[in-house]
């Protein structure tokens, strides 16, 4: 039995954490207007709020989870916790944009520290039969923190000002970094014996880096400079991947694995055409539609709602018929609400709007759990950390297209002008452009979810498997 209730403590400190780092990314795109205001910035400015966020967490991401399996998993987890907590309590005395961006860029440096080690104690603690079941609870708090941002952000905004969003996190984060503490006994490092791969981390971060600002500056030709350099570090990565003793990312699981490999492009696709509809909607409510703060986030909080209620239901019944066949159902969905937002005017009624966020938490929700279950199913338990790592990859890699290519259609249209009523009708026009895309890139994701092949469990699983660099 205690040992029943330290599972249970350790759950609860990974949830709160795993609440902070999506709430902070959605309750901060809804104080955008209000951030504009207050600093004078233009559309670009505000897109790099959310932008730096985004990029700092997936440059991040992959060499603190090798260091947290040499150095420590509970270690890591009170680093970034700390880390994030400072950052966000510092956002709310910023003087100017760029330091609020130069704080977003610790913020994400400790999300992304937080979000590979907390599924990592999670599996550590949890035995194989319990496991899906904590993870679960724990990508449901994931969605409560992408539900709860909107509404929660335009109501601090609104009435306390969007500097009270860094307030709030702030004390949750030292609740977490207490709790921590208090709970978490012990520690888990399952690779003392190896060393971090300097070199590939910092090859991925240059071409991760490289990639998304180039794409921020087309189509000037610098843009198209760091494209291409950022493609051949990607390059670079993958041949140094192939060959080090000690990879930050195993990539022969990609090589060797269909299901993993179609997977994990579904997925990236999946958030490549979908993480910047919260940053245009909530710029299009609050400007074309004139909604306070508050009343935009009700409205935006209908698609993570959705997500959430439909989720676990979504995953069970990945269990009993082919995760392919339902995520790729979802991918369509999916497809059909971004469609929908092809169409957005300034006259476009309220129902339309909710409708199609409707749409697309279907889509989400049918998207989500069955791909993790097939990604998280298509390797053998030796593998399980390195799987769940490409999911946050992929989800961060496809969040920062996603902003990018927003921010880049923005700058096509308007330039560095600010949203106000003489650019009104630029907006909506690289709004339609961007959904066009996204829209695009859905249906071609279909492709990939329904191509991947059956799910192989048991002895299955262990066939086909990469041999261990």
């Amino acid at each position: 039995m205690e040992n029943h209730i330290s599972k249970n403590q350790v759950l609860f400190t990974i949830a709160i954490a795993s609440f902070l780092t999506p709430f902070m990314l959605s309750a901060t795109n809804i104080a955008l207007p209000s951030l504009q205001r207050d600093f004078a910035a233009n559309a670009v400015m505000l897109s790099w709020i959310a932008t730096s966020y985004l990029l700092s967490t997936a440059v991040f991401l992959m060499p603190a989870g090798k260091i947290a399996d040499i150095y420590g998993r509970k270690k890591l987890f009170i680093i970034g916790v700390v880390i994030f907590t400072l950052a966000s309590l510092l956002s709310a005395f910023v003087p100017t944009i760029d330091w609020l961006i130069l704080m977003r860029v610790f913020q994400g440096l400790g999300g992304s520290i937080v979000m590979t080690t907390a599924v990592a104690i999670l599996t550590s603690v949890y035995p194989p039969q319990e496991r899906g079941k904590a993870l679960g609870v724990n990508v449901s708090m994931v969605y409560i923190g992408l539900a709860s941002g909107p509404t929660l952000g335009g109501l601090l905004t609104a009435h306390l000002g969007w500097r009270s969003i860094f307030y709030m996190s702030a004390p949750l984060g030292l609740i977490t970094l207490l709790l921590t503490l208090y709970y978490l006994k012990g520690e888990w490092a399952d690779a003392r014996e190896e060393k971090l791969d300097i070199k590939g981390s910092l090859i991925y971060a240059f071409s991760v880096i490289a990639i998304t600002y180039g794409l921020t500056l087309l189509p000037a030709a610098s843009g198209i400079l760091y494209l291409l350099l950022g493609i051949l570090g990607a390059a670079a990565f993958v041949r140094s991947q192939l060959t080090v003793k000690y990879p930050v990312f195993n990539v022969r699981l990609f090589k060797n694995n269909r299901v993993f490999a179609f997977s994990n492009i579904a997925a990236l696709i999946n958030y490549g055409a979908t993480a910047g509809i919260t940053f245009l909607l909530s710029l299009y409510l609050q400007y074309i539609k004139g909604m306070p703060p508050q009343t935009a986030g009700l409205v935006l909080i209908v698609q993570p709602i959705i997500q959430a209620i439909l989720s676990p239901a979504a995953g069970n019944l990945s269990d009993k018929i082919e995760p392919r066949l339902i995520s790729s159902l979802g991918m369509a969905s999916t497809s059909l609400g971004l469609f929908l937002l092809i169409f957005l005017h300034s006259e476009t009624p309220l129902t339309y709007i909710i409708t199609a966020l409707i749409v697309l938490g279907i889509g989400f929700a049918l998207f989500g759990s069955p791909n993790t279950n097939a990604i998280m199913g298509s390797v053998s338990r030796q593998y399980y950390g390195i799987a769940s790592g490409s999911v946050s990859t992929m989800r961060l890699l496809g969040q920062n297209f996603s902003m990018a290519l927003a921010t880049l259609m923005i700058t096509l249209y308007m330039g560095k002008a600010p949203i106000a009523p003489a650019t009104y009708e630029l907006f909506l026009n690289s709004s339609h452009i961007t959904f066009s895309i996204f829209t695009l890139l859905c249906l071609a994701g279909i492709y990939f979810s329904y191509s991947r092949g059956k799910l192989h469990t048991g002895s299955e699983a262990e066939e086909g498997q990469p041999s261990k660099p």
